[in-house]
């Protein structure tokens, strides 16, 4: 079968299994916990695979480990660089990753000892020519993927801040990554002010797939959890669904009401649902398979910086320039 009958094919059949899927029903959706702590706009967060802890940059200069069912601050760890506009967990949890305008990306070890100095156990893995919008650990603690504003991403060997491999085909700033959900994480996506989203293979460092249809910068790209697709949110207003094996995009979540960017993107555990964070301050919620508006969250000040559903699907903790994080559970009483 030929790509463009396979992609045909593709659509149709998708099609007729979204007609045949029952429309959600009126999610309750609650938040539990405001964390707040930091002194300026926070630009990212993400959660440890134990499913409790958390990590949050901010403009402040600052990266927090929060435990977000108690809202302790586990770790407060202030930084020469503001602008922090990225961090990760690393796999293990025993370390987080930074990196924001000072072009650099450091890993620093945690500890037990929460009076411990880390700021001074902190290694500058990958420098870049201009900032690192985004990082994240592979499949392992010992290698780590950035992307910055000089337009490359790249893969570093955290031992010993080699560079492993560069990616090069964006034509202006990198603005996101996401490492592609299964086990063998060969491939990531990217996405960034060329209004482009690539899709890399980091073995050999080749642009294998890229896709063109927004019409202003991809401020963030996230696989879905099959790995078979990913979404993107742009400051066109939309978010858009792209099927790896049609080679196309799928979907458009949009509506006339909505006219500010949309910044972050995050899957349900089971893809049925998008969060998608707005600059409008409302994280708006997708069923992916409908193409419809589920739910409209409120409760920021300001833009919507990050979403990321914990590892377990059971939480949604959103990041904002109104200085706090929202941690909000019940969406997943059916796992959608």
């Amino acid at each position: 079968m030929k790509v463009g009958a396979f992609s045909l094919f593709i659509s149709l059949f998708s099609y007729l299994v979204a007609e045949k899927i029952e429309v959600l029903g009126a999610l309750s959706i609650k938040t539990r916990r405001v964390l707040k702590g930091h002194g300026n706009k926070v630009l990212c967060m993400d959660w440890c695979k134990d499913k409790r802890r958390l990590v949050s940059s901010s403009q402040d200069g600052k990266l927090i480990v929060w435990d977000a069912f108690t809202l302790n601050k586990e770790h407060g760890v202030s930084l020469p660089c503001t602008w922090i506009m990225t961090c990760a967990y690393a796999p293990s949890g025993c370390a987080v990753a930074c990196g924001g305008l000072d072009n650099k990306c450091s890993v620093i070890p945690l500890s037990m000892d929460r009076n411990e100095n880390l700021a001074a156990k902190k290694k500058s893995v990958a420098m870049h020519t201009n900032y690192v919008s985004g990082c994240t650990f592979t499949n392992s603690d010992m290698q780590l993927l950035t992307s910055s504003g000089d337009g490359t991403c790249a893969l570093w060997d955290v031992e010993s801040g080699q560079l492993l491999q560069s990616f090069h085909g964006h034509t202006a700033d990198v603005l996101s990554l996401d490492l592609a959900p299964s086990e063998t994480g060969n491939t990531f996506v990217s996405g960034g002010c060329d209004m482009k989203a690539n899709v890399w293979d980091m073995r050999s460092g080749q642009n294998i797939q890229s896709f063109e249809s927004h019409e202003s910068d991809i401020n963030c790209v996230k696989y879905y959890p099959s790995g078979d697709a990913f979404a993107s949110a742009s400051d066109d207003a939309t978010c858009r669904f792209y099927d790896l094996r049609a080679d196309r995009e799928v979907a458009v979540y949009q509506k006339d009401s909505i006219v500010f960017g949309a910044s972050t993107v995050d899957f349900s555990l089971s893809g049925r649902l998008l969060f998608a964070g707005y600059n409008d301050y409302t994280i708006n919620v997708w069923d992916v398979l409908k193409g419809t508006r589920a739910s409209i969250l409120f409760g920021h000040e300001n833009r919507v910086s990050r979403v990321r559903v914990s590892p377990d699907g059971t939480a949604l903790c959103s990041a904002s320039w109104d200085n706090t994080l929202r941690w909000a559970t019940d969406f997943v009483t059916e796992n959608k």
